[in-house]
């Protein structure tokens, strides 16, 4: 398999903005909840690794019985909001669940910071059988030419360098991963929200990429997008629909 996390064997690149992570990432689509419970064939048991702030956990509650979700940073799980049917633990890959009681196990924007042969260990101990695997993930939002052009200059040119190696598995939809899954098609879900400039560029700034540029270069390289952005928008005050295509990887283990 492929895929590392580094030396100590978690980056935690989100932990030191996890408030900000909380309020201003975007937010998956009910639908596809949805969908994995109705793919899983059992809604008992999920488990979401990584969870972050616990958006897909949460999503997931609706339609699982019991969500275990985990993740390496406290800072980010003290922002998860809590959920009667919601298990919040502090941990890498040890989901602390019994064998073969997960009727679903989900890693949602992280699959790349995992390292991939301590992670599926435990999913495949922890899936039942039959039990599904689904990751997914997003890259660059799009607005409109104007803004995305721009968007992608600073993605591609000013913040290019600062972002962890990793991040290009996420450009590449999680395709290069070597996942031991026969792989099901899934219906093309869409995140989309109705932003305004500031939205987006509160957004911009959780980018593990823009706290090392920050620390690097400090603002002003910042706030020159956000300035470039003010220019391409137009009227500040209007929403735009700004949506981000999901890829995913989900199937049933082999």
């Amino acid at each position: 398999m492929t895929g590392k996390a580094p030396a100590g064997g978690f980056a935690n690149y989100f932990g030191p903005q996890a408030e900000r992570y909380a309020e201003f990432r975007p937010t998956y689509p009910m639908a596809l909840f949805h969908y994995l419970a109705v793919r899983s064939g059992r809604t008992r048991v999920a488990w979401d690794c990584a969870t972050g702030n616990g958006q897909a956990a949460l999503g997931l509650a609706v339609r699982f019985a019991r969500v275990v979700a985990t993740d390496a940073s406290e800072a980010m799980l003290q922002q998860a909001p809590p959920h009667p049917r919601v298990v919040y633990r502090v941990a890498r890959y040890e989901s602390g669940l019994p064998a073969g009681c997960c009727d679903l196990v989900t890693v949602a924007q992280a699959l790349h910071w995992l390292d991939l042969d301590p992670f599926m260990a435990e999913v495949r101990r922890v899936l039942a059988p039959g039990g599904l695997f689904a990751a997914w993930c997003y890259s660059l939002c799009r607005v409109t030419p104007a803004i995305d052009e721009v968007v992608d200059a600073f993605y591609r040119v000013t913040a290019g360098p600062y972002w962890p190696a990793e991040r290009r598995h996420v450009d590449d939809g999680y395709r290069a991963l070597a996942l031991p899954i026969d792989e099901l098609a899934v219906p093309p879900f869409v995140m989309a929200h109705e932003w305004s400039l500031i939205d987006l560029a509160r957004y911009v700034r959780t980018w593990s990429a823009v706290g090392r540029l920050r620390e690097a270069r400090g603002d002003e390289p910042l706030l020159a997008f956000e300035d470039a952005m003010r220019g391409a928008w137009g009227n500040p005050g209007l929403r735009r629909t700004v949506t981000f295509p999901l890829a995913f990887r989900v199937g049933h283990l082999r």
